[in-house]
């Protein structure tokens, strides 16, 4: 990958969500999915330009599991420009950490979707997250929203952030009245959980899908107020690709929070801060 040179943005604005890929990347055995198209730098940077956001946080695909390489070739090629969530084995080293950051990693990734919870308590979890938060990374959590309880307490009694990805994932035939989205509100008062509003396709479908997302939106923003809240595209929007795409996700932002000043805030200081742009 080439570097580019950053456009000349005047307000900060991030898309904290987003993956890059190829198609013919070594995937991860077990994986869920496996794109048949490839997730070009070149793309998604052209996305943030033409929607005039300064920023961008690449997060690894779980299908490439942990091998980073290529986020990483990514970030190295527009570092002024964008931060990177990676994924990584318990047992990875404080050395590896450290050269992740100085490449413009900024938090690890648990996509524990459909996957059992480990023991945080047991091997060398404790080891991992305490390098985590001496580095000033966040922990980001995909999992369902009824198994939220038993991820996020653990994290939070080992000291971590963590930001809760896509609404907190609530039952799609529940929505809001799901009690793991109950629960994620409570969270709000730790001051140690942030949310992405983000993929609201994954958890609602149907002709009321954006009534129903801009709901849960509100909720969330009166429970964790604008700065514990990010917005991210979720480009390519894998396995979803026919329901949406990245100008359609940028709208639902003003769609579901309406005053200006909170939306700069999202947008902008609180994503700023949290991936340390």
């Amino acid at each position: 990958m080439t570097p580019t040179t950053p456009a000349p943005f005047t307000t900060l604005a991030v898309d904290t969500h987003a993956h890059v890929f190829h198609r013919d990347l070594p995937m991860e055995a077990g994986r869920r999915y496996t794109p048949g198209y490839d997730a070009e730098l070149s793309a998604y940077l052209a996305h943030l330009d033409r929607a005039g956001l300064s920023h961008g946080v690449l997060v690894q695909p779980s299908f490439l599991g942990v091998d980073n390489s290529y986020l990483i070739d990514a970030l190295r090629t527009a570092p002024a420009r964008l931060r990177g969530v990676a994924v990584v084995s318990p047992d990875t080293s404080v050395v590896a950490l450290r050269e992740m950051d100085r490449a413009g990693i900024v938090g690890i990734r648990l996509n524990l979707f459909g996957r059992e919870v480990p023991d945080f308590k047991s091997g060398t979890w404790p080891v991992l997250l305490a390098a985590v938060n001496d580095l000033g990374w966040h922990v980001e959590v995909h999992q369902h929203a009824a198994e939220l309880p038993h991820v996020l307490a653990p994290l939070r009694a080992a000291g971590c952030r963590v930001v809760v990805d896509h609404f907190g994932r609530p039952d799609p035939r529940q929505g809001v009245d799901d009690p793991g989205f109950a629960y994620l509100l409570t969270q709000a008062a730790s001051g140690h959980v942030w949310v992405k509003l983000s993929a609201a396709y994954r958890n609602w479908t149907g002709a009321d899908a954006l009534a129903q997302s801009a709901h849960a939106a509100r909720l969330l923003l009166g429970a964790f107020g604008a700065e514990r809240l990010v917005w991210g595209s979720d480009w390519p929007h894998t396995e979803h690709r026919e329901v949406t795409d990245f100008d359609t996700c940028r709208q639902q932002l003003d769609d579901w929070i309406t005053p200006a000043a909170e939306r700069r805030a999202i947008l902008g200081a609180t994503a700023a801060h949290l991936f340390k742009i």
